[in-house]
C-alpha cells in the first residue's frame, strides 16, 4: 500500500514527505522525502527504528520494499520514467529499467514485480526481471491505480477496467490472462486492494460511501459496508488485516474506518423485546417494500471500529497489524507523523490513540536491529547454496559477496519454495541479473 503525499507549501513538511508505503506484511513503513528515502520497522509501539535511510537518490515519489528482504524499489522525480531495484543492505544497485512514460506505482511479492504506467502495465519475473508481459489494452489510468496479491502461488493482479464505471479486470500473474471482469461500482474506482492468501478482492469508487468486497477468481460479491450516507470522500487507502478479518479504509476526513468481515445467515436472532428492538424489526420489514437502492442501503453494514485523527484534507494511509501481540491501527499521514491506536477486535468501537512518531526527525537509526532478533544463519552464499536440497536447481545467477553478478554459481530451486523461504536474510535474496533495461520496444505485448 502506497500513496504520494499531497502538495503543500514549499519548505513545509508536505513538501519534505513525498510519499509513504507499508510493506506486504505491515511490519516495515517505508517513506520518500526531497533528500531521499527512509525505512522503519513496526516491531514496537514505543519506538520507531530506522532500519535503512539514503539520501542518494533525491525526490523520491515511490519507495517499496518487499516484505523484510533487503531489495527495495525507488522511483524519483529527478528521473520520474526509471525504476531503480537496490540492495541496500549491501549498498548496490541491483538493477535499473526505464519506460516509455511516467511510472506510477508499483507493487510486488515474492514472485511478481508490477510496474503501472497510465496505459500500460509491466509484469517481471523478480527472480530475474526478466520482462514477462506487457498489458496494453487498458483504459487510462492517470492514478496509476493497480493492485497485486501478496501470496506468490496466485499473484492475482486488479486493475480499472473502465473510465466511466468502477469495472475491475482480474489478471492472473502467473497464467499470463485474464480471468474475468467484474462490475464492482457504478462510479470510476479510487481503490482496489487483496487480502493476503489472494482470495478476496476489496473496493471503493470516487464516491467513497460503500465499499464491496468480492471472491476470487469468480468475482462474487460477498460483503457490502457503508463508509457514510451523505459525504463523498476521497478514499485514500483500502486494507484488509492479515488474518482477513478486518478491512480498514481512511480517507481526507477525519475517521478512518475498520469493517468486520463476518458470514452472514439468513436468521438474523431475535430483537429484545424492547422499543428500539420493535422499531429494528419495523424498519427491516418495510425496507422489502421500498426502491432498491433505499434496501440496499438499509441493508448494509456499518463500521465496526472508527479511529479519529485531528486533522482532516490530509493524504493518509492505514494498515492493521499485530504489534507486540495486540492488534493496532496505524495511519500514516502526509502530515509527517505515524499514530498508532489500539483496536479492540471484540467489542469494536472507537479506536485510543496510543502514540505518535515523527517519521521526519533524526531518530537512532538501527541499521542492523531486525537481524539481530534472528537466529544466526550462514554468513557466505557458498554456504547457503551447500544446504541439502532435494528439488532440482534453477539456472538463475546468484550473488557473490561484493553484490556482483556471479555467472557460474546457481540458486536451488529450494530458496523460492513454498516452504519457509527467508528473504529477510541478505543470503538467501532474490537473485537477479545486473541489468540497465529499457522496455521500449522488445516486450511481449497483449
Amino acid at each position: 500500500m502506497e500513496a504520494e503525499a499531497a502538495d503543500g507549501p514549499p519548505g513545509g513538511v508536505e513538501a519534505a514527505l513525498s510519499c509513504f508505503s507499508f510493506n506486504q506484511d505491515c511490519t516495515s513503513l517505508a517513506i520518500g522525502t526531497k533528500a531521499g528515502y527512509k525505512l522503519f520497522s513496526l516491531s514496537s509501539v514505543e519506538q520507531l527504528d530506522q532500519v535503512h535511510g539514503s539520501n542518494e537518490i533525491p525526490d523520491v515519489y515511490i519507495v517499496e520494499r518487499l516484505f523484510s528482504s533487503s531489495l527495495v524499489v525507488v522511483v524519483s522525480h529527478t528521473k520520474p520514467r526509471q525504476m531503480n531495484v537496490y540492495h541496500f543492505k549491501k549498498g548496490t544497485e541491483i538493477c535499473n529499467y526505464n519506460y516509455s512514460s511516467n511510472i506510477l506505482s508499483i507493487r510486488l511479492n515474492r514472485q511478481r514485480l508490477l510496474v503501472c504506467l497510465e496505459e500500460a502495465i509491466y509484469i517481471h519475473n523478480i527472480k530475474d526481471m526478466k520482462l514477462l508481459k506487457t498489458i496494453l489494452d487498458i483504459p487510462a489510468n492517470p492514478a496509476g491505480l493497480c493492485a497485486l496479491s501478496i501470496n506468490h502461488s496466485n499473484s492475482y493482479v486488479a486493475y480499472p477496467g473502465s473510465l466511466t464505471t468502477g469495472e475491475i479486470v482480474l489478471y492472473d500473474g502467473h497464467s499470463l490472462k485474464t480471468v474475468c471482469t467484474i462490475a464492482a461500482h457504478e462510479g470510476t474506482l479510487a481503490a482496489i486492494t487483496f487480502n493476503a492468501s489472494g482470495s478476496k478482492l476489496a473496493s471503493a469508487s470516487e464516491k467513497g460511501t460503500v465499499i464491496r468486497v468480492f471472491s476470487v477468481p469468480d468475482g462474487r460479491k460477498l460483503y457490502e459496508f457503508r463508509r457514510g450516507m451523505k459525504r463523498y470522500v476521497t478514499i485514500s487507502s483500502l486494507v484488509f488485516s492479515m488474518d482477513s478479518q478486518f478491512l480498514c479504509a481512511s480517507s481526507n476526513t477525519e475517521t478512518v474506518h475498520i469493517f468486520k468481515l463476518e458470514h452472514l445467515t439468513n436468521s438474523r436472532p431475535e430483537e429484545p423485546s424492547t422499543w428500539t428492538g420493535y422499531m429494528g424489526k419495523m424498519f427491516m420489514a418495510a425496507s422489502n417494500y421500498l426502491p432498491a437502492q433505499v434496501s440496499d442501503m438499509m441493508n448494509q453494514d456499518r463500521a465496526f471500529a472508527t479511529g479519529r485523527l485531528h486533522f482532516s484534507g490530509q493524504r493518509n494511509i492505514c494498515t492493521l497489524s499485530t504489534i507486540q501481540k495486540l492488534p493496532r491501527l496505524l495511519v500514516a499521514s502526509s502530515d509527517g507523523h505515524l499514530y498508532i491506536y489500539n483496536l479492540d477486535p471484540q467489542d469494536g468501537g472507537e479506536c485510543v490513540l496510543i502514540k505518535t512518531h515523527s517519521l521526519l526527525s533524526s531518530g537512532t537509526t538501527e541499521e542492523n536491529k531486525e537481524n539481530d532478533l534472528r537466529p544466526p544463519l550462514p554468513q557466505s552464499y557458498a554456504a547457503t547454496v551447500a544446504r541439502p536440497s532435494t528439488s532440482s536447481a534453477s539456472t538463475v545467477p546468484g550473488y557473490s559477496e561484493d553484490g556482483g553478478a556471479l555467472r557460474g554459481e546457481v540458486i536451488p530451486e529450494h530458496e523460492f519454495a513454498t516452504g519457509p523461504v527467508c528473504l529477510d536474510d541478505e543470503n538467501e535474496f532474490p537473485p537477479i541479473i545486473l541489468c540497465r533495461g529499457s522496455q521500449k520496444g522488445k516486450t511481449k505485448q497483449s
